[in-house]
């Protein structure tokens, strides 16, 4: 993902930084070289940008296998069940993207990463969902120890906190808000993590079955894709949208499953990597959602969103994990896991 030299780089401005401010504990998302310059600094790192692709899930056999071959042995013959029973059995010693990390680590004298799961925890990792979701009871969250220990980095640990999504605090612009009153279901296109050809293919299959799209185009150039019953927009505040529309299609990242959970409103995702896989895979279980492979979702879409729509079961499971969601305070939660360690830091 860096250059060693671009790894190098961060880690030494991000020490100073933490020793120059007196920075008792690191909050991350996706700086990953934090996990080696709080070493440096001597403090502990907090992530909760894992979603579901974490310890737990894999050790019960849930992660789901990507979209693409795996590299086995035989894997073209396997019957599909034996492809996810091996790839999660692999995945605590799977080392993509660590070699660049490990160099620097034994330059610096600090841990290197074990493993490919290890990279995206920190020593403290945030579960940002319920058990009643997650579907792992909070004692084997909150009390995981490491296994096998090499995989993982020194006292790892893991700690449920409750669900944590984007508001963003921005309006809904005035031509959005007219568009969703009119009458008639509007379908949410989300998929700002992806092509742009995709957006556009997908956009075409969901008008087939709902009259009117509303597209989070972020920074996508979709030019040309606006009319006949489908408005573009650069940003929006989802958690203000999903309420308002009949359907999302999202790829799955936890923000976005969340967000469309808390709404209450029913999904179709298309998985770009594992964690969103996962993700997905929890809503299914919930009845939820349904997933479409990457590799199948310029053909595949129209259908399945009709099948979600015609399913009312669909949006009563939303509206109740809902209800659960509007029960917890997940931001809270997880501002009070990061202030004890940091005390923690203080007081040691």
């Amino acid at each position: 993902m860096w250059t060693d030299d671009e790894i190098r780089k961060y880690v030494a401005l991000e020490a100073a930084y933490f020793r120059t401010h007196s920075v008792t504990a690191v909050v991350t998302g996706w700086t990953l070289t934090a996990l080696l310059s709080s070493q440096v600094a001597g403090i502990p790192v907090v992530v909760e940008h894992s979603g579901a692709f974490v310890p737990p899930l894999f050790e019960r056999g849930r992660a789901i296998p990507p979209d693409r071959r795996l590299g086995l042995p035989l894997e073209g013959l396997m019957p599909a069940r034996v492809r996810k029973f091996l790839f999660n059995k692999g995945l605590p010693y799977q080392k993509i993207y660590t070699g660049g990390f490990n160099r620097v680590a034994g330059e610096l004298g600090v841990a290197g990463i074990p493993s490919f799961p290890a990279l995206l925890m920190g020593d403290l990792t945030l579960i940002t969902d319920v058990p009643e979701v997650f579907g792992v009871p909070r004692h084997d969250v909150d009390g995981w120890v490491p296994k096998p220990a090499r995989s993982y980095r020194p006292g790892a640990r893991l700690r449920y906190t409750g669900p944590l999504f984007a508001h963003f605090d921005v309006p809904v612009p005035a031509r959005v808000d007219s568009f969703l009153d009119q009458d008639g279901p509007v379908a949410y296109v989300a998929l700002t993590s992806t092509s742009p050809e995709l957006v556009r293919a997908v956009v075409g299959q969901v008008r087939d079955v709902v009259p009117r799209v509303l597209v989070a185009g972020t920074m996508h150039d979709l030019t040309g894709l606006e009319g006949d019953g489908v408005l573009v927009e650069q940003v929006l505040p989802s958690h203000r949208i999903m309420p308002r529309v009949a359907i999302a299609v999202i790829t799955g990242g936890q923000g976005s499953v969340q967000t469309a959970m808390a709404a209450g409103t029913p999904f179709v995702g298309i998985a770009l990597q594992a964690e969103q896989a996962a993700n997905l895979d929890i809503a299914e279980r919930h009845g939820v959602a349904r997933a479409v492979p990457v590799s199948r979702a310029d053909t595949e879409v129209t259908e399945v969103v009709r099948a979600v729509l015609a399913d009312p079961r669909a949006r009563s499971a939303a509206r109740r994990i809902s209800r659960l969601y509007a029960a917890t305070d997940g931001a809270g939660a997880a501002a009070d896991a990061i202030v004890e360690l940091a005390s923690v830091g203080q007081t040691a």
